[in-house]
């Protein structure tokens, strides 16, 4: 693990920022190239792109916290501590599609169609992150006897970090290649909510936070159950033109 990746002088460098910021930047930029076809100047894609991520990291850090609220109430200054990883996913998409929604209905853009275009670049950003997760050694799954050393906790771990890392990135090309064919404005966006919650879902029975609190699965598993079904209940809203 490298949660440091350099020091210059009095500016520290951690992996998971690092990571963080590569990915919006790579994808900020892949999402103003395909926006060409919408007609939508790149400036106004970065812009998109810095608000939504920007809404969406302060949410699944409100959401990691609100979850951990006991161990941040003995320790509050780790609350701004992000250097040290703790987003959830759940929170940044719960804060992020709101911002979404509200900055293409105020620039007059396609919600649909727009969020078609930004879904195969969430997950694309989400696998480059979780490389960051991995560096920074959060976000890890339970000991077992073949995982990866982790100097820090002096134990064999599952690299979930890795398996979501690379199960991002295969929603990735599933996404890109639904965009590449005709769909109905609209499909890009729902088939990332379904692939990306069946994922997670998945993952977390082998992570170091997976405690069943009902029926066997732990409460990031049972929001992942509300947003699987949240993305059907939208699909039907879009099939019979309830939002466009």
């Amino acid at each position: 693990m490298h949660p440091v990746l350099f020091v210059l002088g009095p500016l520290t460098i951690y992996s998971f920022g690092f990571m963080l910021a590569i990915a919006v930047m790579v994808c900020s930029y892949l999402m103003a190239r395909d926006a060409k076809r919408l007609n939508v100047p790149p400036e106004t894609v970065y812009d998109f792109a810095f608000w939504t991520a920007f809404s969406g990291i302060i949410g699944a850090r409100l959401f990691y916290v609100a979850l951990n609220w006991g161990f941040f109430m003995q320790s509050p200054i780790e609350i701004i501590q992000i250097q040290n990883g703790g987003l959830a996913w759940q929170g940044g998409l719960i804060a992020g599609i709101p911002t979404a929604v509200i900055y293409l209905r105020r620039k007059n853009l396609p919600l649909l169609p727009f969020l078609d275009l930004a879904s195969p670049y969430v997950a694309l950003g989400q696998a480059i992150g979780r490389i960051g997760c991995f560096l920074n050694g959060c976000c890890h799954g339970r000991e077992v006897s073949w995982g990866i050393y982790v100097p820090l906790y002096h134990e064999r771990l599952y690299p979930t970090q890795i398996y979501e890392s690379v199960g991002l990135f295969a929603v990735f090309l599933i996404l890109k290649k639904i965009s590449a064919r005709p769909h109905f404005n609209g499909e890009v966006m729902i088939v990332y909510l379904l692939l990306a919650a069946v994922l997670r879902f998945s993952v977390q029975f082998f992570r170091y936070d997976y405690d069943p609190v009902f029926m066997g699965l732990g409460i990031f598993q049972w929001i992942c159950v509300g947003i699987f079904i949240a993305a059907i209940l939208l699909l039907q809203s879009i099939k019979s033109k309830k939002i466009s």
